[in-house]
């Protein structure tokens, strides 16, 4: 597997470094899968701050993934969708619709609640996933981990990434 260049984002009101547990099981995860992690912030629910951290993080070439975690639900706060949409060249639909299903086997119907969200901007994978824990290790578990793994078959987002500039 080649290693990929992942940043971790928590958008939270709330948590601290100290007490975010959904980034801390995040990073555990990509770096047991032998990722490399090149950012790792908590900013508070606020569309500007989130649009202009992924900003900086997807301008940087060396990055290859973002992973935000918080903000998707629907309280007045939550504004992770609006902050990347905008961002996004491509809208991955598919990893929404895979997750709500993936969790509607854990949590039921209240994973209508949940508006995780993925895209592709400046040749960066963005990822967006609800602030629970056992969201984040439903989402890297179920999901991402083999989308992120070079060697999953029949295809994944991994042997993409180089491709993301194509003209």
């Amino acid at each position: 597997m080649s290693p990929l260049a992942i940043a971790v984002l928590t958008i939270s009101d709330s948590r601290t470094l100290d007490n975010d547990t959904s980034g801390d099981l995040l990073v555990e995860r990509l770096t047991g899968d032998g990722h490399l992690l090149t950012h790792r912030q908590l900013i508070p629910d606020n569309v500007y701050q989130i649009r202009a951290t992924v900003s900086n993080w997807i301008a940087d070439s060396t990055t290859n993934v973002v992973l935000t975690t918080g903000g998707t639900g629907f309280t007045g706060r939550d504004s992770t969708p609006e902050a990347l949409l905008p961002l996004f060249d491509k809208i991955i639909e598919g990893f929404g619709e895979l997750f709500r299903q993936i969790s509607y086997e854990e949590i039921d119907s209240s994973t209508i609640q949940s508006r995780a969200v993925a895209g592709i901007a400046n040749a960066t994978l963005i990822f967006a996933v609800p602030g629970s824990t056992n969201a984040c290790a439903t989402a890297w578990d179920q999901i991402l981990h083999n989308q992120l793994d070079a060697t999953f078959k029949p295809c994944n987002f991994a042997e993409l990434i180089p491709r993301f500039t194509e003209r």
